[in-house]
């Protein structure tokens, strides 16, 4: 066992060496990713101050959020369960969210965030021990029980200079309420309706808690990604860290294993032992093909098959079973349909002593150019040249790729439940509803809810989103009624909607009230002054009236009047007229037909005669001559 551990501390201090070889040639920097930390109150401590995001928890990319600021009496570092001091920070209905300002030391940055999260806090501030630089507060090395709390943090945390966090102490300890507003707008620039963003992954997937984390997020995001980039609204780019072994040691066993093209491009020991398992140089050759993967692919104007390839890898070709080589990869190229040869001549020689063009271009891109800094934590991902900071979380990334468009140029997938805010769920987002009919203006985005009269199956409610949300036009009243009173009784239905174009409630003929909340029957026997003739009998009716006659007459509604109904004798002679309308039918039926008869025999029988005179002499017809005859004598 000592051996055994010996060897993998001789790795560890290899692998280090190597990666402090390449920081002195590389003249880069690590920028730390700032979101805009600004003080509302009090009055004299109010401005706008640096914090540097954490890299785990999910920040609010494109929105922001305030809040007021609370440092507990004990447990001030936060490394203890706040439940064991009685501490609560969760906010009471109607009032900000709490932000809990905490003391760096003794225990993990996440350590501390989930304490306090648990405790009810919003969002955490870790005031620095030092004065001293921002740094990236980032995840502890991976162990199986850091790794439990950090999945589950959800909440923003920042990092805080000393002085600033003394200074928002001394404003809280003399009895000052301090707000805050944490803002995230600006964390990713968004220019224009197309975001560029790149993923620096490793197919190396027994590195532990953080290679899991990376395969799971690269299987749960990829059917986002492959949306947004077929519909051209992203540009993807993978990126493969590798570094070189320093020259002295190229001959080395440790490099021969972890590196191809005589040590130009070298990846630790994915067991971190060099006597068993999986080499260094493994992981390179895989990462090379992956990237040819993408530039394949790429060539044929399909970039996101790089996402199917790399899933794919992952479930069929794992290194814990023996299965992370060439053989099971090509496997997986064939299945895509992606061109072996082509991907083989990208990837070129790894035994030949030269530059290899891929991976040296990969080298190139780990150096921040411009806002962006070296690319030193794995995994990273950049969106329009910033570095994402927070957890590895398919809604979370996809809140902060979604926040470097340019507003209102989002793509649909941006608006979906992946990347909501939630804040619709605490009392409707401020927002106007109707609870019966279960509507709502309010509309959780990734920038944060908004108050947007809904359009309801084809029908558009109108409003200020705040207050009033009205439906109108055609179709309005399917909808809860046009939010106007109705009621059924006795099998007649009444409705104080119309579809007019209007959006105003109007009792129907027969009520009154105002149409909304209630539409009284009127009596219109009194109020109306119905059936006024002479002869006329009113009884009223919900909704209507009836009107009945005395006698033997009949009232007609339109004029408000009796007639006279026609008795029996007047019966007699209508049946009378039809009769003799019947008969006369009849008889004109009848002479048509003998007139037919007659005049078809007439000329059938002219017709038959003419034909057999040809033939035969008749008695009453003088002979033919026959010119035929004739004419031949």
């Amino acid at each position: 066992m000592h051996k055994m551990e010996l060897q993998r501390s001789l790795v560890r201090c290899f692998v280090g060496f190597l990666f402090l070889s390449l920081m002195p040639l590389s003249m880069g920097r690590f920028v730390v990713e700032k979101n805009s930390l600004r003080v509302t109150s009090p009055e004299k401590i109010k401005g706008t101050y640096d914090s540097a995001i954490g890299n785990f928890g999910i920040p609010q990319y494109g929105g922001s959020m305030a809040g007021t600021v609370v440092y507990p009496k004990e447990n001030r570092k936060s490394c203890k369960g706040f439940d064991e001091f009685g501490i609560s920070f969760q906010s009471k209905p109607g009032a900000l969210p709490t932000f809990v300002l905490v003391d760096r030391g003794d225990c993990f940055f996440a350590l501390k965030v989930w304490n306090a999260q648990k405790a009810g806090a919003s969002a955490v501030l870790v005031a620095d021990d030092v004065e001293e630089v921002l740094i990236t507060m980032d995840s502890p090395a991976e162990d199986g029980s850091s790794a439990k709390y950090i999945e589950n943090i959800t909440i923003p945390s920042a990092l805080i200079e000393k002085s600033f966090g003394e200074t928002l102490k001394k404003a809280i300890s003399g009895g000052e309420m301090v707000n805050i507003n944490l803002d995230w707008r600006e964390a990713v620039p968004h220019p224009d309706d197309r975001v560029e963003y790149e993923l620096w992954t490793n197919s190396n997937d027994e590195c532990g808690v953080k290679c899991d984390m990376l395969m799971e997020f690269v299987k749960d995001y990829k059917g986002a990604a492959q949306i947004l980039e077929k519909g051209g609204y992203t540009q993807f780019t993978p990126h493969y860290i590798t570094w070189y072994c320093p020259h002295a040691f190229t001959l080395s066993k440790q490099c021969k294993s972890q590196c191809i093209n005589h040590g130009r491009y070298c990846a630790p020991d994915p067991e971190q032992d060099f006597s068993t398992g999986y080499e260094g140089r493994d992981v390179v050759l895989e990462n090379l093909r992956q990237l040819c993967v993408f530039k394949v692919a790429n060539e044929t104007k399909k970039p996101w098959v790089w996402w199917d390839y790399v899933t794919d890898f992952q479930i069929r070709c794992p290194m814990k079973e023996r299965k992370y080589n060439k053989e099971c990869a090509d496997g997986v190229l064939k299945s895509l349909g992606l061109d072996i040869k082509k991907i083989e001549k990208c990837m070129g020689d790894p035994a030949a002593d030269s530059e290899n063009p891929v991976l040296k271009e990969e080298q190139e891109a780990q150096v921040g150019k411009g806002s962006r800094g070296d690319v030193t934590i794995l995994p990273t991902i950049v969106v329009n040249n910033r570095q994402y900071r927070g957890k590895l979380q398919k809604g979370a990334v996809l809140k902060a790729i979604c926040s470097g468009f340019e507003e209102t140029t989002e793509p649909a997938v941006c608006l979906s439940t992946e990347v909501e805010t939630n804040e619709c769920l605490d009392n409707n987002g401020g927002c106007w509803q109707d609870k019966g009919a279960n509507l709502s203006a309010c509309k959780d985005t990734f920038r944060g809810r908004i108050c947007e009269c809904p359009l309801v199956d084809g029908v558009q409610f109108k409003g200020d989103g705040y207050t009033t949300c009205e439906a109108s036009g055609p179709g309005r009243c399917k909808i809860n009624n046009g939010g106007c009173w109705h009621e059924a009784r006795d099998g007649h239905a009444f409705s104080a909607c119309s579809d007019n174009g209007e959006v105003k409630c109007q009792c129907p003929s027969g009520f009154k009230g105002d149409g909304v909340k209630s539409c009284v029957d009127i009596d219109e026997c009194k109020e109306k002054k119905a059936c006024q003739c002479a002869e006329c009998s009113c009884k009223n009716t919900w909704g209507s009236y009836n009107c009945t006659c005395t006698g033997d007459l009949l009232y007609i509604r339109d004029h408000d009047t009796c007639i006279s109904k026609r008795g029996s004798g007047g019966k007699s002679s209508t049946w009378a007229v039809v009769w003799v309308i019947l008969i006369g039918l009849a008889m004109a039926a009848g002479g048509a037909y003998l007139v037919y008869k007659y005049r078809l025999r007439s000329y059938m029988d002219s017709e038959i005669r003419a034909i057999m005179a040809q033939y035969m002499p008749l008695d009453s017809q003088s002979e033919v001559p026959n010119h035929v005859s004739e004419e031949r004598a």
